[in-house]
């Protein structure tokens, strides 16, 4: 069974969204997980009592399970994540350089034509999806 579409069809459901999953070397399975409003330690609990049921049924192998919140500099992965937190500050580190630079800071403008636009000083940079190492945001306080 594959675990990530496992994930993606079951957190829904309880009402909370895949950011990310992680499995380590030893065997370990890493989740995390959102909701509006944010995720609670109780949140922790009923999403890992509920998927150790759950990888019992369906045979999924591993070692030990951890389920966390995203916290404050939540990776942005889908593009559905760029649109939910425009507006907000962003740290982009691109594959390729755009600009002679591969790594910006700016607030989150919007989604065009496969792009996410990012202003940076003022200005407007345009950095396709294709070519994003890592997105994550950047607290404010």
């Amino acid at each position: 069974m594959d675990v990530r579409l496992l994930l993606e069809n079951t957190l829904p459901g309880l009402g909370y969204e895949l950011v990310d999953f992680e499995v380590s070397p030893g065997g370990g399975l890493r989740l995390f997980i959102d909701k509006p409003g944010g995720v609670t330690v109780e949140d922790c609990v009923l999403v890992s009592n509920h998927f150790t049921r759950l990888f019992m049924v369906e045979n999924v192998n591993y070692e030990r399970l951890e389920v966390s919140s995203p916290g404050l500099d939540r990776p942005l992965k889908k593009e559905a994540d760029f649109i939910r937190f425009s507006g907000q500050l962003a740290k982009i580190k691109t594959r390729a350089p755009i600009e002679q630079q591969k790594k910006f800071m700016g607030r989150l403008v919007g989604v065009q034509e496969g792009s996410v636009q990012l202003e940076v000083d003022g200005r407007v940079v345009v950095i396709p999806f294709a070519n994003i190492d890592k997105a994550r945001l950047e607290p404010e306080f």
